[in-house]
């Protein structure tokens, strides 16, 4: 069931980002254009626009992969201009660690597939309040899937996720 003051967010693992670098693709500046977009005659209805769910540990994989991208479509632009529109969700590594200690039993943790660091990831795209996300890591997938209590979305490419509804 969708709430009305729900978010249009969404987030994009470190494997995706570097494809916002030119040359894009037809899609990848589809979602540049929906990421980028926003009103600001419009703040009431900011939760209409698109909100990027990051944590601090993805935001240095984004500046560390992307360190040599200064376009308007890097990632670390798309994320300095959503910052400043207030359109940047950040979870916190409190709010993190707390959905670990809830979630991350010992069986848990025994089933997942992905590596130690994006299992700081799962709890960002978990938390957030579409649960959708872009990732090319098969691993990290599958637990996104398959994490017992959650519904997520969550597709290789832009054209297979319905971002803007």
């Amino acid at each position: 069931m969708l709430r009305t003051n729900m978010k249009k967010d969404i987030f994009i693992d470190n494997n995706i980002a570097s494809k916002f670098s030119n040359p894009q693709d037809k899609e990848y500046i589809k979602l540049t254009k929906w990421l980028l977009t926003f009103d600001f005659n419009d703040v009431e209805n900011k939760n209409n626009y698109a909100h990027l769910v990051v944590s601090k540990k993805l935001l240095v994989e984004y500046i560390r992969s992307n360190q040599n991208s200064f376009g308007g479509t890097s990632i670390p632009s798309i994320v300095a201009e959503l910052q400043k529109q207030g359109r940047l969700i950040f979870k916190s590594n409190e709010e993190i660690k707390d959905f670990k200690e809830q979630y991350f039993t010992k069986t848990v943790e025994k089933k997942l597939k992905c590596n130690n660091e994006d299992r700081e990831h799962i709890p960002v795209v978990l938390l957030s309040d579409r649960k959708f996300a872009l990732s090319l890591d098969e691993n990290f997938i599958y637990d996104l899937l398959n994490f017992k209590g959650h519904t997520v979305t969550v597709k290789k490419k832009p054209q297979d996720l319905n971002y803007e509804g």
